[in-house]
């Protein structure tokens, strides 16, 4: 690592990414250091340090994977061993951070990206280095620094030089809620946009959150309103001046049922809104992990003429029979980077093909060790990536 002094680095993972780890560790000239986390027999996780970590600056690599709350752990521990023991700073390394697609409140649950920053900072972590959030607001649940690389430039890249006649594509968003991140990528490429309007799965923004729930009785209901009416036809009166002319008062409305419903949204069919016929058609995304949206928005892409379908996202979960969906789908590559490892769901499906971060995570690493500003790394990043 160029004109960075390295002896005071100490970079330790746990078990959700250790080739990960092993990478940046390379990149940076240095060695893993030697921590060793495990499991006994009940389950509990064992982090043992065999190497001193006083005054030195820690950096933790650990991952998201389907085992997140073992990674949770781990990392956990393991910050808050080398804070007992003294470490100057400790950098929590989190390439995709577990539970950031419940930052919103759904139904009478809690935001549990808002209980996990707490429990990052209270292990001792002072600062937080990051991929591709699902919602950049999840910052301002830490009360230390966030730093949210962004894997757009890697993607991009791959795009310009690894898909043929890529000047004949279309950047698809297969549902409104990716249509700043698919904009962003098509006027970074200068290529035409199109999104796919009424998803077969509920949307995010479709699911019932506990808010819509209705009166106790219908006879409640209209005491309810009718006490309303009467006070606001009362308040109506006594701000009304003796003068002014009796039409005021029709200004304000009241209902007259109690509390009225919410509406219930129908979504309409699948349709696409822009031109994919004789076209290379790129859904992009932040995350893939249940495909069941991503192949049924292909097979209307297919249908709609698209000649070819490529599937570009920063983290690839792949769960459950994902890789075997994909294989049989009418998608021809899946493009990843490697926040996540996915090796075992590559040997199960032919289509998926990585693209190596450590270099970007090695950078981030040496500017902030060095003190260095990081705004080299988010140069020409507009907040819709």
């Amino acid at each position: 690592m160029d004109n960075t002094s390295t002896s005071d680095i100490v970079i330790i993972n746990g078990n959700s990414h250790p080739d990960l780890a092993n990478m940046v560790a390379e990149r940076m000239g240095l060695k893993n250091g030697g921590c060793s986390v495990f499991h006994k027999s009940n389950r509990e996780t064992i982090v043992e340090i065999s190497d001193s970590v006083r005054g030195k600056d820690i950096y933790i690599i650990q991952t998201g994977t389907k085992d997140a709350n073992n990674n949770i752990m781990e990392l956990l521990i393991m910050a808050y061993a080398c804070k007992t023991s003294s470490a100057r700073s400790i950098v929590g390394v989190i390439p995709y951070l577990p539970y950031s697609k419940q930052c919103k409140m759904r139904k009478r649950g809690c935001i549990v990206s808002k209980l996990l920053a707490k429990m990052m900072c209270t292990s001792g972590l002072t600062h937080i280095i990051t991929m591709d959030l699902h919602q950049k607001e999840i910052q301002g649940f830490f009360d230390i620094p966030v730093d949210n690389l962004r894997a757009s430039p890697f993607l991009l890249q791959y795009i310009q030089e690894s898909i043929p006649d890529y000047r004949n594509s279309v950047i698809v968003a297969r549902n409104p809620g990716v249509a700043k991140k698919a904009n962003s990528y098509a006027e970074r490429l200068r290529l035409g946009l199109a999104v796919i309007h009424g998803e077969q799965k509920e949307a995010e923004s479709d699911e019932v959150d506990g808010r819509y729930s209705p009166p106790p009785t219908r006879a409640y209901s209209n005491i309810l309103g009718n006490s309303i009416e009467m006070c606001t036809l009362s308040a109506s009166r006594n701000s009304t001046p003796q003068h002014a002319p009796s039409s005021s008062r029709t200004r304000t409305t009241s209902v007259s049922v109690g509390v009225p419903e919410h509406p219930v949204k129908v979504k309409p069919p699948l349709t696409i809104v822009g031109d994919v016929n004789g076209r290379i058609a790129i859904m992009v995304d932040d995350l893939i992990d249940d495909v069941e949206s991503f192949v049924a928005a292909a097979e209307m892409l297919k249908d709609n003429g698209a000649c070819k379908i490529y599937v570009l996202a920063t983290h690839g979960l792949l769960s459950s029979d994902a890789p075997r969906l994909l294989e049989e789908s009418v998608i021809d590559e899946i493009v990843v980077t490697n926040t996540i490892p996915h090796e075992i769901q590559k040997l199960q499906c032919n289509k998926i093909k990585t693209i190596d971060i450590s270099i970007l995570i090695a950078e981030a690493i040496r500017r902030i060790h060095n003190k260095e500003s990081m705004s080299y790394l988010f140069r020409n990043v507009t907040l819709e990536d």
